[in-house]
């Protein structure tokens, strides 16, 4: 064995801090923000090798005037631009009201995607209505841009006798395989192999859907996402893998999951996959990336890494107070702006829009909302109990359940019985 020399300083262990805490002054200086429309637009079926360098800056579309402009500009129609810009203030209103329900008692957990309208939104409308999406637990956008029923994702977040799910899943972890909507996992990053075994499946069928999966930044670290990487690569498989860089895990930043060293796009890079770094608060650099990696994907070139970078202007969830982890002028002075007044900016710069029209807009889709809501609660609230039949708990595990759960179900009804206080059976 070699000899160590003993006059060395000792060894230390690097542990990443955040930039700001609680009661910092915020300036994200450091944040390189390149132009709008700098970057080059590569071939869909370019070599993955050739095109490095997006991996590590931004594709931006919107400028600072609320012009569209670059290689990258999907030149959308006023029509499709209204649509987006409608979706996104939709899901925003739609957060509001069921944050304020779970305040009121009415459900026991919520999550918004404040900031992030874009990334699901924007999304959504550059992929084929039967693509199969795999979201995290932050794209309820998915289903507001595919015209899901508002009352069905309330019934859902109440646990209600109107619940598809039965009760059975957590609040906004909805399923809709009519949607192309996955079922959400609380588990960081299941949803990542699945999607591309569901992309390879479609491959192997000779099919022409593709799958498209989104997880947060901090979920890059779960092994799952690496399994999937490689899993995609090798099998080409007609995948769109997206990154949602927010900043935050709960109350981690993002150095944990490797920020400090690269971007999370560059981990395209090392498994030999097409990689994107996209500004996620330009709804129209989303659409461009997406659609871009979608041709990509139908066309055999393999899968699509790309990284919306963006920012969680709200807590984790309504169980996060995240003014006691970040600066409370982090999201004031996020460099990147708020999504759904971009695109506002530029439907108005280019005269398809104007003020009277968006707060009428506001108001709107605040009304259809709440005229949702009081739909829902018809069916109850998850604040005043069990809404299911009791033994539907043992159902939808099994195609036929096995004679130990039949047991265990007769035993539990039993109980129930015995206690004077049954739940109703199922008819």
């Amino acid at each position: 064995m070699a000899d160590v020399p003993r006059n060395l300083p000792p060894l230390s262990l690097h542990v990443p801090e955040p930039r700001f805490r609680p009661g910092d002054a915020v300036d994200f200086a450091t944040v390189e923000v390149p132009p709008a429309g700098a970057q080059p637009r590569p071939d869909t079926a370019a070599d993955p090798a050739s095109f490095h360098d997006l991996a590590y800056t931004l594709v931006r579309v919107l400028d600072d005037d609320g012009q569209a402009v670059g290689p990258w500009n999907p030149r959308l129609d006023p029509d499709t631009l209204r649509a987006m810009l409608r979706d996104m203030a939709l899901v925003r209103a739609f957060d509001e009201r069921m944050f304020r329900a779970q305040r009121q008692g009415k459900t026991s957990f919520y999550m918004k995607c404040t900031g992030e309208e874009a990334v699901s939104i924007a999304a959504t409308h550059a992929l084929a209505s039967d693509d199969m999406c795999f979201p995290s637990y932050r794209q309820q956008g998915i289903l507001i841009a595919r015209d899901y029923s508002l009352v069905q994702m309330m019934n859902q977040i109440y646990s209600n006798s109107g619940d598809n799910l039965q009760g059975k899943q957590l609040p906004i972890m909805y399923s809709s395989k009519e949607d192309g909507f996955f079922s959400i996992s609380g588990n960081l990053a299941t949803q990542y192999p699945q999607a591309v075994g569901w992309a390879m499946a479609s491959a192997a069928k000779g099919d022409t859907r593709i799958a498209a999966v989104w997880c947060g930044e901090g979920s890059t670290a779960e092994g799952d996402f690496h399994s999937a990487m490689t899993f995609a690569t090798v099998y080409k498989a007609p995948v769109i893998l997206n990154v949602v860089n927010n900043q935050w895990a709960i109350s981690s930043f993002s150095g944990f999951a490797g920020a400090e060293a690269t971007t999370f796009a560059a981990r395209a890079i090392g498994y030999g996959m097409a990689g994107l770094r996209i500004d996620g608060n330009d709804a129209l650099a989303v659409y461009a990336a997406t659609q871009w990696a979608a041709e990509r994907a139908r066309t055999n070139q393999g899968p699509t890494l790309i990284e919306h970078f963006t920012y969680r202007a709200e807590g984790h969830s309504t169980s996060d107070d995240p003014t006691q982890y970040r600066s409370a002028g982090e999201p004031g002075a996020w460099p990147l702006g708020d999504p759904v007044a971009r695109l506002k900016a530029h439907l108005i710069a280019i005269g398809e829009w104007d003020e009277e029209r968006h707060a009428a807009q506001d108001r709107e889709v605040a009304e259809r909302v709440k005229v949702a809501q009081k739909e829902a609660e018809k069916n109850g609230i998850l604040g005043h109990g069990l809404h299911q039949p009791l033994d539907t708990l043992f159902d939808g595990v099994f195609e036929e359940m096995p004679w130990h759960l039949r047991e265990q179900r007769q035993q539990m009804l039993d109980e129930e019985e015995a206690s004077g206080r049954p739940w109703a059976r199922k008819a």
